[in-house]
């Protein structure tokens, strides 16, 4: 089985680019509004959120993340300081680690303020 998600965002190629070199899924296909990132199991499609809804978003980023929405992105990596560091470089954000059901966790923001989480493999 293969799972995937679309994710809405105002500038596609940067948030495309962010999820692509925070966790290391490869670019498939690309238009003027979407971008397809792939991993053998998963694949992410990154769409341009509507002018109409993009209009009333206002500002968003790291410092502003959208907590309030009914669903969080999981990723599984290899090494969550590794993701950090890139996601930092790349305007994002990812908070301190914990345990959960065994893996280390933690929660980071896309520069748009979309929330995701992290889990090491």
């Amino acid at each position: 089985m293969r799972a995937g998600a679309v994710l809405y965002a105002k500038d596609v190629l940067q948030i495309a680019g962010f999820y692509s070199d925070v966790l290391g899924l490869q670019i498939k296909d690309s238009t003027g509004n979407f971008v397809k990132l792939e991993s053998d199991g998963f694949q992410l499609v990154v769409l341009q959120t509507p002018e109409r809804i993009t209009n009333t978003l206002g500002e968003s980023g790291p410092s502003l993340r959208r907590e309030n929405t009914a669903i969080k992105l999981v990723f599984f990596v290899e090494s969550i300081n590794q993701s950090r560091a890139m996601a930092k470089k790349l305007s994002g954000d990812v908070d301190s680690e914990w345990v959960f059901e065994g893996y280390q966790v933690c929660d980071g923001s896309d520069p748009e303020g979309n929330i995701f989480q992290l889990r090491s493999i």
